[in-house]
């Protein structure tokens, strides 16, 4: 027989919204912080020990709780932060529910006490949980102004869920990425975190030059040499943060930060946005490095979709993952900051010529081809570009360099082991991979080429059809104009079936069923999709490898000067086709260094 139809006790509802949430300490610590925030603070104190299962306590120096309000803090779906209906179509908050602090209630010892700033005398309030779930009476208690927050004994009278819990340091590495996410978000805000006693971060309020040096201590010393500052904005959107060098990507998605209005998100488009944009600079294998903050209108992103409020919906997604895909990939194409100097804009070096000028008034003139067995091999690759492409490419006009200024590369000095170039610039020893150098200046040029000219389609002679759900199908239709334009004609023929009659020509021999297939599953996942760019770029790279300069094939200096000059104006230069480094610095500081020079 079913059972009757009844109404759950509030100590058992608050249990069951503490599954939704409350996973394990880490879980709490993020909760509290968050109402922390909420409150205004500048300073958050926080206390573990036994990796938070024993204890974790939250003090703050926000604008704290109201006596009388104390209780009420703690009941189910009581906030501050929300008023009425209209608020959730633009939440600016990140606690508004009001479920956390019931909920840890119920699988915890919780303490609650505050004082507010305009309390009298020194004193503040306390209410406590009991083990039934009832509230304590509230009694005065010592307390600075703000809040603090006790939890322990987590999951005491839940054992089931305490058994999932794993060793001390386990739980505290989770905590610890609890702490890096709010402290990077928030630098202005003073943060320590104490473990067993022990200090384990102690991080003042940082703004200015001295957020850098917050980066440096939560994510490594070397994260801010190696990255790139990004600010870039599009109508009501603004993209800003930090991204690691593809050279230095990681081989897990470790660091990896991303915030929609201060709050730390997880979500496919974003993450597809930005893979996308590193598609050109990073290996499959490894993954990149960032602290990014998305600045968007409340009104235009939906943070009620998550008990945790870990995802979140935007309201225009194909623009928001367009506007980080372009900011991203613009600012790799710049990325490299050659010897200090900030690269120009790709639009005003592409056409300026390769120079072999030395210090000093006069100029020495260069070839600026690698010579082979049979002549003359041209670093500049131009034999690769359709005669189209160069009968209309304009006359270069000259450089723009005071005599006797050293170019941000500088000039070479030898071949080492017939695979290394060696340059010395004004401020160090340059180090650069000859053949990696030469095939990111190749296959640039290849995609510039390509993406001047008319995209070359070829018509099948079999048309193939390929059968689909009717979503797919449904979904050809909106972006047909688009793939057409990109060489891919596919024509729906009925609710479940397509027939691709045309493919880019270049890529005739690829595996044209997987290719629509893949491309229909990026629309639907995303809404669009990069797979046929990305397709005709794999088989660009891989003619600018074979075209690329060999190993061991021995070069002239006016020849390396060549290579060095066309390396200054082009793009995502940093890195090869597969990821790796192409050059790299060595300061005539680290060289001293070496050799114990100035001790």
């Amino acid at each position: 027989m079913a059972n009757p139809i009844r109404i759950l006790s509030s100590h058992l509802i608050n249990q069951i919204a503490a599954g939704e949430m409350v996973e394990r300490p880490a879980s709490v610590l993020k909760e509290l912080i968050e109402n922390s925030l909420d409150a205004g603070c500048t300073r958050i104190t926080i206390d573990v020990e036994q990796g938070g299962v024993k204890r974790l306590r939250v003090r703050d120096d926000g604008c704290g709780i109201a006596p009388d309000e104390l209780a009420l803090a703690l009941a189910p779906h009581a906030t501050s932060k929300l008023a009425r209906l209209a608020d959730l179509d633009a939440v600016a908050t990140l606690g508004f529910r009001g479920e956390a602090l019931p909920s840890i209630a119920s699988v915890s010892r919780l303490t609650l006490a505050s004082r507010m700033r305009a309390a009298e005398r020194d004193v503040g309030w306390e209410v406590a949980v009991g083990v039934d779930g009832q509230l304590v009476a509230p009694r005065p208690v010592a307390h600075p102004i703000g809040t603090s927050v006790d939890v322990r004994d987590l999951f005491f009278n839940t054992p089931a869920r305490r058994k999932f819990l794993r060793t001390e340091k386990t739980e505290l590495n989770h905590i610890n990425q609890v702490f890096r996410r709010i402290a990077l978000a928030r630098p202005a805000i003073a943060l320590q975190l104490t473990h067993n006693g022990r200090i384990v971060h102690d991080l003042v309020s940082a703004e200015g030059d001295r957020i850098m040096a917050r980066l440096d201590s939560l994510l490594g010393q070397d994260f801010s040499g190696r990255s790139l500052a990004i600010d870039e904005t599009a109508l009501d959107l603004r993209l800003h943060g930090w991204v690691m060098r593809p050279a230095f990507s990681r081989s897990q998605a470790d660091q990896q930060f991303f915030y929609v209005n201060a709050r730390m998100v997880r979500d496919k488009l974003v993450s597809h946005a930005i893979r996308q944009a590193f598609s050109d600079v990073l290996h499959h294998a490894r993954h990149p490095a960032y602290v990014l903050f998305l600045d968007i209108p409340a009104r235009l992103v939906d943070v009620n979709v998550h008990p945790a409020k870990h995802e979140v919906r935007f309201r225009e997604s194909r623009q928001v993952h367009d506007f980080i895909f372009r900011a991203l990939h613009r600012r790799l194409a710049v990325g490299a900051e050659l010897a200090g100097q900030p690269q120009l804009l790709p639009e005003t070096l592409r056409d300026e010529p390769s120079l072999g000028a030395r210090p000093g008034p006069a100029r020495i003139p260069h070839r600026s081809g690698v010579r082979d067995d049979h002549g003359v091999y041209q670093a500049d690759l131009a034999f690769q570009q359709p005669a189209e492409v160069l009968a209309r490419a304009p006359e270069p006009a000259p450089p723009m360099r005071e005599p006797g200024e050293i170019p941000p590369l500088g000039f070479a000095l030898g071949q080492l082991n017939g695979v290394y170039l060696l340059a010395q610039a004004s401020d160090g020893l340059i180090l650069v991979d000859i053949h990696a150098a030469h095939e990111r200046i190749g296959y640039e040029r290849l995609k510039h080429a390509w993406h001047d000219g008319q995209v070359l389609s070829q018509p099948l002679l079999v048309p193939l059809r390929v059968h689909v759900s009717p979503n797919e199908a449904e979904l050809l239709a909106e972006h047909q104009e688009h793939l057409a334009r990109l060489g891919l004609r596919i024509d729906r023929i009925d609710a479940g079936s397509l027939v691709v009659r045309e493919v880019p020509a270049m890529l005739r021999h690829a595996d044209i069923e997987r290719l629509a297939r893949d491309v229909l599953a990026d629309l639907a996942e995303h809404g669009g999709s990069a797979r046929v760019e990305e397709a005709i770029n794999g088989v660009l790279a891989t003619m600018a490898c074979h075209g690329a300069v060999r190993a061991n094939r021995r070069l002239t200096l006016d020849e390396m000067n060549a290579l060095l000059r066309d390396m200054e104006k082009t793009e995502r230069i940093d890195q090869c086709n597969h990821g790796r480094p192409t050059w790299i610095k060595l300061t005539h500081a680290e060289l001293d260094r070496l050799f114990s020079r100035g001790r």
